[in-house]
């Protein structure tokens, strides 16, 4: 298997770290810019995009702070994806900190697509 690349992105994002925290770590909120429906039964999240599904395991998370998620594909690895919520305790600016891996070849793509979903978010909070 090949080894992954963790890599580190940051989002200023014009929202309360409360709000912010809802559209990231429940399946309602995520369901609204992440994919096109997510539940949950307990720690496991289906993510359903135009048909197809993919199942990850909530690994962990802190009310009101970050969520950590591992797609069950890679149940076996160390690799995981985290979004975080950052406040900078002089400017009080928020960001969202997304943590994830992608082979080498993919570290752009990847980058890409959260990107255009962070855009997504921004566009259903207003803070666009």
């Amino acid at each position: 298997m090949d080894d992954k690349i963790k890599y580190e992105m940051e989002f200023p994002i014009q929202a309360s770290p409360s709000l912010l925290y809802n559209y990231i770590a429940t399946p309602s909120g995520l369901s609204e810019w992440y994919a096109d429906n997510v539940n949950s039964r307990g720690e496991m999240f289906t993510f359903i995009w135009e048909g197809s599904e993919e199942k990850a395991r909530l690994l962990s998370k802190k009310s009101g702070e970050r969520v950590k998620f591992r797609w069950l594909a890679d149940d076996d690895t160390p690799y995981y994806f985290e979004l975080r919520i950052q406040v900078d305790e002089i400017t009080k600016d928020v960001s969202i900190m997304v943590t994830d891996f992608a082979e080498e070849d993919e570290v752009e793509e990847g980058k890409m697509l959260w990107e255009n979903m962070m855009s997504d978010l921004k566009q259903v909070l207003g803070s666009v």
